[in-house]
């Protein structure tokens, strides 16, 4: 058995409990929440979030959810949800009986999913047969996702995070391998992201403003050098060097770069290209920069 498997497990008892819980076939794989991750306060907040959205949804139809993991595998409630949303007439018995009819039930729900919301198969973090094992993280990815598409104003806990073990049952053992997962979205990502695209619909749709904030930028820029007695006047022109780039980065945040480290008076592209990846690694261990920059 993987050293790791059993590291997982911190005390006997809950290794045997969860041997006893998941019976993991020769070749089979399966994905479970680390039991250090599943008291997560913010991952029961998400959990009883959904709950309630489910039953407030489904109110006038009597149907009550109480455990994500217990009462959604079946697909009766998805589909029961779907119509409700979405007004979608599934081709598929209401009750499905036999495991068989439950995996066909799931895969015309799930396909239905994947056409309404427009979704690539690339996109999908579920699947009929993680759905209908009950495995509560790809659950909770599917219907994170269909609540952002039909409620977008739920209120969904951000950067809610669990810590998996993917296990497979191999002809050596159990073998394990452990990830972290976002179920909702990381926050400042989000709010990166935001900002980016702010600024690629500027130049994209208002070229017209392009102007005005070229104006703002060169009065921020100038306040700061401007205390080491230098003037920019055209961004694109002036910062291609690095010079002013990493001067101004001196100024915010206040150290002196030592003149042999960079070519002050650059006379090459080499050179030029030196003080601007300079720059961006300056910026990169500050923290400032979380992407990639092509210095060139």
């Amino acid at each position: 058995m993987d050293p790791d498997f059993l590291n997982v497990f911190t005390q006997p008892a809950a290794l045997d409990q969860f041997l006893a819980e998941n019976v993991i076939a020769q070749g089979e794989k399966k994905k479970v929440i680390n039991p250090t991750s599943s008291n997560n306060p913010k991952l029961e907040e998400l959990k009883l979030l959904l709950i309630d959205w489910i039953n407030t949804t489904l109110r006038e139809e009597h149907i009550v959810v109480k455990s994500l993991e217990e009462d959604l595998y079946d697909g009766l409630v998805l589909h029961h949800l779907l119509e409700n949303l979405g007004s979608l007439k599934l081709d598929v018995d209401k009750i499905a009986l036999t495991e068989k009819k439950q995996r066909q039930k799931l895969s015309v729900i799930l396909e239905a999913v994947a056409k309404c919301l427009q979704l690539e198969k690339s996109q999908l973090k579920w699947s009929v047969e993680s759905i209908l094992t009950k495995d509560l993280v790809s659950t909770l990815h599917l219907l994170v996702t269909i609540a952002k598409h039909f409620k977008p104003n739920l209120a969904m806990p951000p950067n809610v995070q669990v810590e998996t073990i993917t296990i497979e049952n191999t002809s050596g053992g159990l073998k394990t391998a452990n990830a972290v997962e976002y179920i909702t979205e990381n926050k400042e990502n989000l709010e990166a992201q935001s900002k980016d695209d702010a600024f690629d619909e500027l130049f994209s749709c208002a070229p017209d403003k392009l102007d005005a904030v070229k104006k703002v930028l060169l009065q921020f820029v100038n306040q700061h050098v401007g205390k080491l007695g230098l003037n920019v006047n055209d961004i694109s022109c002036q910062f291609a060097d690095g010079v002013i780039l990493l001067l101004l980065i001196g100024q915010l945040e206040g150290y002196f770069l030592n003149l042999r480290h960079f070519f002050l008076t650059p006379a090459s592209t080499v050179e030029m290209l030196h003080n601007v990846n300079l720059a961006l690694d300056l910026l990169a261990d500050g923290g400032l920069l979380n992407f990639s920059v092509n210095s060139e």
